[in-house]
């Protein structure tokens, strides 16, 4: 199934970012990967977001809910987002799912949904539990993340640098919308910087 939307250009703000010319204080590398990926995701023709709150996604999910040609959707649980993900694509719009690594176990059976029916997924999921990590609770999951989704169906990509992560999810967008694949970006807990309360 081909979505009828033809993909924008990319933007000069993703040129910059790609060549590592846009910085600011995000994340571990000084890199200001979140509107570098903003971009990319414009560029995709993401139409839709889906989100549960997370600090990792703080900036990306700001800026996705301030921009008037996307609808951002406010999650109770993330496997609620698999379903809007589906609904938006059958209606004829890209989506992107924003979560953290807590919440992948939570999605699991509806990740069933766009493996059968073959829609295209494309999910950002911040990690916890790796790179000093102060929360035992946050480590079982994030060691399960990948070996999970893998299990059901869903490729995994990693971005563990600011240089990584435009790359990643324009690959992992073309995979999604391109091909009707199942994709998600991991993003690794050193990029987002330690976490501190």
């Amino acid at each position: 199934m081909q979505n009828a939307e033809t993909p924008a250009a990319p933007s000069p703000k993703t040129q910059d970012a790609k060549s590592g010319d846009a910085k600011s204080g995000d994340g571990a590398s000084g890199a200001h990967w979140p509107t570098a990926v903003y971009h990319a995701l414009k560029a995709a023709n993401v139409r839709q977001m889906a989100y549960v709150p997370d600090a990792g996604h703080s900036t990306l999910i700001k800026l996705l809910s301030e921009d008037p040609d996307v609808v951002s959707n406010v999650l109770t649980t993330e496997e609620e987002g698999i379903a809007i993900s589906a609904g938006a694509w059958l209606g004829g719009q890209r989506s992107v799912l924003l979560m953290q690594s807590s919440g992948v176990g939570n999605c699991i059976n509806m990740l069933s949904l766009p493996a059968i029916a073959r829609f295209p997924l494309l999910t950002l999921v911040t990690m916890r539990g790796e790179w000093a990590e102060f929360n035992p609770w946050q480590v079982p999951m994030s060691r399960a993340t990948q070996p999970a989704l893998e299990a059901i169906g869903v490729r995994c990509l990693r971005a563990d640098t600011a240089e990584d992560m435009v790359e990643t999810v324009e690959a992992a967008a073309a995979l999604a919308y391109e091909a009707d694949q199942q994709v998600a970006v991991l993003i690794g807990q050193r990029l987002l910087g330690k976490k501190k309360w």
